[in-house]
This record gives C-alpha cells, sequence and structure tokens, in this order.
C-alpha cells in the first residue's frame, strides 16, 4: 500500500509512542500526501514525498500526536495539489484538516510584491497557530528541513531564505521554548550564510572539544564527588554553546573566540527545587564563585518558560564554570518547551505552566493583529517581540511584570492594562517619582499614576520599545486626531450655516453632500472639514441649497473653539508668531493640518476679518491645565562680564525653562540676545519682561 523505504524512518519513530489505531491513521495520510504529490519532485531532483515524511519524522521526533504528525504529512496538499481543505476533513476530521489549512501558504499571486506576500504568509501563520500551536511546531519542523536541503538552491536564494529564519523561525523556536531546534535552525543559517566560517568555527570546536574531555571530566567528578557526599542523587553532562553563538559573541566583541572555547559548561539535575538551591551553596563551597554571576530563574522563569539557577565558577587552573541547576521536569521543558507535555504524559503540571506562558504570548499577538494598522507594522512588532531580551518588575501587589530591556513606565502601564497606560500621567517607582521616559531596571516595583482624561501623545512613541504599548499608542492617536477632526468640524459648520445642532440640517441634503463627495457618513465629511480637506462655508451653502453670507461676524464666545495646549492633533500654534494664552488669537484653516493658531497681530493672518472662510474664531481655555508654551525674546545687552548670567539666573528663579540661546554683536559695545523660554502665559511673560528690563546690562527687551 504504501512505500515502505520512503516511509519507514517515520514508522520507526511512531511505533515508539503511538497506538496501532493511530499508527493506522498515520499511514492513511502517508498514502494520500504520496498520491497527491506523484510526479513532484524537489529541487535536489528527490520524490516531493520525502519533504512531508521528513517533517513528519521531526514532528515524531518531538512525540507530538498522530494529529500533528498527519497534518504534518499533508502540510503541502492543499497548496501543491488539486486536494481541497473539506476532502481532509472528510477524510480526517477537522482538526487535521484545520492544522494543514493554517500551516499552508498563500498564493502569491494574490499580493503585488514578493515582500508583501511573505508578511501576509507571516500573519497568516502567527494567527493560525494563537487557535492551535501546532500550526507552528509543523511550521518550524517544515523549515527546519527546508533548511537541512538548502543547498541545491541558487546562492541568493540560500541567503534570502537563511535571513528570513533567523529573524522569524529560530527565535520562534526560541520563544516557545525549544531550543534544540533554535540551535539547529541558527547553524544551518550560519552554514548558508558564511560557509567558510562555519566550517572554520566547526574544526576548532571539535579540536577544542578533544582538549577539554580531561579537564570535563575532572570537573564533573568533583561535583559528582561533593554532591554524594551531601546524599544529593544528581545527573551531570557538559554543554555546548551553539556555532551560531559563537559567531554572535565574537562578531560583536564581547569575547574573542578562543575565550569563549575555553568556558565549560555544565547542566546539574537532580529530583527537587530544593535540592537546586542545596546544589548551588555545595558548588560554591567547591569552587569559589564570580560575583554578581548567580541568575535565579527559577523564581522568575524566563518568557518562554526556561527555568534553572545558573551560576558561574572559577574552577580548576582558574578555568571559567559555567553551571545551570534544574529538576527532572525543568530539564524537560528546556530541551523542549511547549511540547514537552506531548512528549511526557507524566509531567502535566509543569508543562502546563510553561504552555501558559505561551500562549499568554500568542494572546498578546492577537491584540497586536488588533490593532496593528497593516501587515508590514504587525509583523515588524512581532519581531520586536521575539528578538526582545527581558526585565522583571514588580507591581505594588508582588505580581511579576515582564518587560523588553529598555522599557519604561509607559510600557509597564500597557502591560497592566491599555486603559491604564491610555491615563498614564506619571510613575513612582521604588517609592521615589520617576522619569516616564527612563528605561526600567528589573527588580523595581513600579506604582502608575493615572488621571481621568489623559490620553497618549506622539510623543510616547520616541520612547516606548514594547510592541503592545507601541500599538495601544497609535491606535489610540488614530481615534483621537478623528475625533477631534470631527469636534472640530462640527463646530466650524455649526458657525457656518448659523445653527445650534447638527440635527437641524436636512438629512436629505447630507445625504446628497455626502454622494457628491463620495463620503460615507456625516462623520466623514466633518473630519473633512476639520482637517482642512473641505471649506465649511462652501459645504453649508451646498447643505443649505443657496448662498451663504459670509460676511465678517464676531462669532459668540460660546462659538469659538478652545485652545487648551500647544499642540493637538488638529491644532497647532504658529510658529511665526508664537501666540501664548492672553494673546487674541485667531485660527487660519491650513489643508491636512486642521488648525493653525496665531496671534491677530501677526502678519501672516492680516486678512482674516476679510476672509472668513478660511479662519475660524478660537479662544483661550482658561479651565485647562496649565501648559507651557515657547516664546522668543530679543535683548539688547551691553557686552560685560555677568550680564548673561544675571539673565539666566533670574529666568531660572521665575521657573521659566530656557529652550535655545543664541548671540551676535550688533556694535563694539551692544550684542544682540536671542532667547527661545517657556511661560505659563502672557501675564507671566510681562512679569519677566519687566524683571529682565530692569537688570543691569540690559539695554532693551522685546518679545519677537
Amino acid at each position: 500500500m504504501y512505500r515502505s523505504e520512503i516511509f519507514e524512518p517515520l514508522n520507526c519513530l511512531i511505533q515508539g509512542y503511538l497506538p496501532q489505531a493511530s499508527i493506522a491513521q498515520v499511514k492513511a495520510a502517508f498514502e494520500l500526501a504520496r498520491d497527491a504529490h506523484e510526479g513532484q519532485f524537489r529541487s535536489s531532483g528527490e520524490p516531493y514525498i520525502t519533504h512531508p515524511v521528513a517533517v513528519a519524522c521531526i514532528i515524531a521526533e518531538l512525540k507530538l500526536d498522530h494529529e500533528a504528525v498527519m497534518a504534518a504529512l499533508l502540510h503541502d496538499v492543499i497548496e501543491d495539489t488539486p486536494c481541497t481543505e473539506e476532502e481532509l476533513t472528510e477524510k480526517f476530521g477537522a482538526s487535521v484538516a484545520e492544522i494543514v489549512q493554517g500551516v499552508s501558504k498563500l498564493d502569491k499571486l494574490k499580493f503585488r510584491t514578493r515582500q508583501e506576500a511573505q508578511v501576509e504568509n507571516f500573519r497568516k501563520m502567527i494567527l493560525a497557530m494563537t487557535k492551535d500551536i501546532r500550526v507552528v511546531l509543523i511550521k518550524l519542523a517544515d523549515r527546519t528541513h527546508n533548511m537541512q536541503t538548502l543547498g541545491a538552491l541558487r546562492p541568493d536564494k540560500r541567503q534570502r531564505i537563511a535571513k528570513e529564519t533567523l529573524e522569524i523561525y529560530s527565535p520562534l523556536a526560541h520563544r516557545l521554548g525549544i531550543e534544540s531546534m533554535k540551535n539547529e535552525l541558527e547553524d544551518l543559517c550560519l552554514k548558508a550564510m558564511h560557509p567558510y566560517r562555519f566550517q572554520v568555527m566547526k574544526n576548532a570546536v571539535e579540536m577544542a572539544r578533544q582538549h577539554k574531555l580531561e579537564l570535563i571530566e575532572k570537573i564533573s567528578e568533583a561535583m559528582q564527588t561533593r554532591l554524594k557526599e551531601a546524599g544529593i542523587k544528581s545527573r551531570i553532562f557538559g554543554r555546548e554553546k551553539n556555532l551560531y553563538y559563537l559567531y554572535q559573541k565574537t562578531r560583536s566583541k564581547e569575547l574573542n573566540f578562543q575565550s569563549i572555547l575555553d568556558i565549560f559548561a555544565f547542566r546539574v539535575v537532580v529530583d527537587s527545587l530544593d535540592e537546586c538551591y542545596r546544589v548551588l551553596g555545595l558548588l560554591h563551597a567547591l569552587y569559589k564563585p564570580r560575583p554578581q554571576m548567580v541568575k535565579d530563574y527559577i523564581a522568575v522563569p524566563k518568557a518562554n518558560g526556561y527555568q534553572s539557577l545558573q551560576t558561574s565558577l572559577i574552577g580548576p587552573k582558574g578555568v571559567p564554570v559555567e553551571v545551570h541547576i534544574c529538576t527532572e521536569d525543568m530539564h524537560l521543558m528546556a530541551e523542549y518547551g511547549v511540547v514537552a507535555h506531548w512528549r511526557y504524559s507524566d509531567n502535566q503540571a509543569q508543562a502546563t505552566s510553561v504552555q501558559r506562558k505561551a500562549q499568554q504570548w500568542l494572546n498578546s499577538i492577537i491584540e497586536l493583529q488588533q490593532s496593528a494598522g497593516n501587515s508590514q507594522e504587525f509583523i515588524e512588532s512581532v519581531k520586536s517581540e521575539l528578538f526582545s531580551n527581558n526585565i522583571y518588575v514588580f507591581t505594588p501587589k508582588g505580581r511579576i511584570i515582564e518587560l523588553p530591556a529598555q522599557a519604561t513606565a509607559i510600557d509597564f502601564a500597557y502591560a497592566v492594562h491599555s486603559d491604564v497606560g491610555d491615563r498614564c500621567v506619571g510613575a513612582v517607582v521604588d517609592r521615589h517619582p520617576y522619569p516616564l521616559s527612563q528605561p526600567l531596571a528589573s527588580g523595581q516595583t513600579i506604582e502608575v499614576i493615572t488621571k481621568q482624561g489623559q490620553r497618549p501623545t506622539a510623543a510616547w512613541l520616541n520612547y516606548v520599545v514594547s510592541a503592545k504599548a507601541k500599538a495601544c499608542i497609535r491606535q489610540r492617536l488614530k481615534h483621537l486626531q478623528r475625533d477631534e477632526a470631527i469636534a472640530l468640524g462640527s463646530r466650524q459648520l455649526l458657525l457656518a450655516m448659523n445653527l445650534q445642532d447638527l440635527a437641524q440640517i436636512d438629512p436629505l441634503a447630507v445625504e446628497l453632500t455626502l454622494s457628491e463627495l463620495k463620503l460615507e457618513q456625516l462623520d466623514d465629511l466633518l473630519a473633512e472639514i476639520g482637517l482642512g480637506h473641505q471649506v465649511s462655508g462652501v459645504i453649508a451653502a451646498r447643505l443649505l441649497g443657496k448662498p451663504v453670507d459670509i460676511s465678517p461676524v464676531q462669532a459668540p464666545a460660546s462659538q469659538a473653539i478652545s485652545v487648551q495646549s500647544a499642540h493637538s492633533d488638529v491644532m497647532s500654534l504658529a510658529k511665526c508668531c508664537m501666540p501664548i494664552p492672553g494673546d487674541e488669537i485667531i485660527a487660519r484653516l491650513n489643508t491636512g493640518r486642521g488648525l493653525i493658531v496665531h496671534r491677530v497681530t501677526c502678519p501672516n493672518v492680516k486678512g482674516f476679518a476679510t476672509q472668513p472662510n478660511n479662519f475660524t474664531p478660537v479662544t483661550w481655555d482658561v479651565a485647562a491645565d496649565q501648559a507651557e508654551f515657547e516664546v522668543e525674546l530679543i535683548i539688547e545687552m551691553q557686552h560685560q562680564a555677568g550680564v548673561l548670567a544675571g539673565i539666566t539666573q533670574l529666568l531660572s528663579n521665575m521657573n521659566s525653562n530656557i529652550l535655545n540661546i543664541y548671540s551676535e554683536p550688533k556694535d563694539d559695545s551692544v550684542h544682540l540676545l536671542l532667547l527661545s523660554i517657556c511661560v505659563r502665559d502672557k501675564a507671566m511673560l510681562d512679569l519677566i519682561l519687566n524683571r529682565l528690563a530692569s537688570l543691569h546690562g540690559v539695554v532693551q527687551v522685546v518679545r519677537k
């Protein structure tokens, strides 16, 4: 019924752990895959069926269930053969068919470019694996076999596939805790991208292994003897860093190649959690520990569920010795990650913990998918999550929050909850005020200060690093800009039509106007007005069906738009005149930028009284929290020692921050000083001007 020479390697693997009924189903899946791929060949010239069998072997080596092995055999039939998902469902059940569909690639013809196709392909894989983790495990096995057989491809294609594997698949294997697969993928990538360097490093490692053998046995025996004397049963074995790790370390110049080879690494496996900590003490008594090199990943596991105690010792002859101490369960999790519960049924509790961590990460990916603006933004966010090193901080109640390295209090706030992030105004770290833009460190306790009505700003994107925080902020900013534009457009339209409520506008006129402008709803039209893409007076004329009187009128204060801060998404202060609270102001409508607020005395708004369609009355919001506003001063001062120092000291005493300072000579005795400073309002500015004018050495001071 099937070609035994092709199927036999897989058959040997599944005979070791699957029941006969499941093996029969796997054989049936093989037969369908064999027949479906009949006449197809790989780039190497081998029958195509050898590839799905090899992928299924990798899955079987991980001891996944029979459905995963079947799906691995069938993973290319939907994409590359006439077989459909419906046929698979009918023959093997919905679960197998859904896994195969999740693994199948999207048709590249649907996309404009190869990059776009790859992005969508990755997006599909990520979202499918959030439903069933076996999807990504098969995809990783598929990529592993493709990397193992990369030699038949063109050099440029090998480079491209290897680069993609390093960017996506090996970090994904690491995130899911499958270290053996991660290491193999990385080494295969190194071999594909730098074949000569790979071979040189491989030969050097093999030589070093032979030279180190005697000392490895000596250190291992010494540790074994010490633990046996203490009554602790253990397994001790040496560990080697993979070649790609060595390549990275030498490339970053953290260590030279020889010094890395000189490190002796061991894993000590014991029976209980208590014995892990006892072993740590015994080994520190046996060999001197290196200061500040102990890491407790048992109390605070890594993001992928990895747990162990790690220490660095000074061994015989001064050689560095790295030791990882863990229980049998932790060892299994370190090797097999999320697949451990399929592999060892008697370790369900530990496996469930690792699976829970993996599922939490996958759930965060779903959040990214929902908030990402497009596929490229989504994939970049996921890649940043995959590559991040992590820190561990605490809430005031002791809950551990895991964040990427360099994360700030805003990242922390969004990790707690998106609403907490949106309303964040400050942070207290270890009971002390802490800047929102300053990176956090592991072990800190963070309390977030929130305020009702607070909202994120675009500036936050400059110092948040977590994908969740970035996605949430971008999403909120998009909504805020649209909401502000709608509110602004509504006020402008009502003012132009001399109405109090939008409900007073004829619905038929609205529908006709929307149709003419190819807009879907009234809010779209209001947003267009608010952003300056449409003129309120012209829209008012359309809606009323007659010319509108647009002669200058003094708008009531209730209809003027309030200016609350120096900048919002649809309103900003003009750089030419720098208005501040207390100035009489007017706003010019600027296409695409919304309203630009000027002083009424600014030359750039000289004709506002005769062009009401281009301007909107605005007023300062006196009830809003006092913000700081930039203003420029021109100071003429005598060329004498101490005058500039007196000016800066006065501004400091008045709590006015200096943003910029520039000086040039006016003549031999007088210098011109151009200052940019921060003030709250015109009253504060007037006080500053008066006090500066009275300073010794100041000839004249004026606002620019």
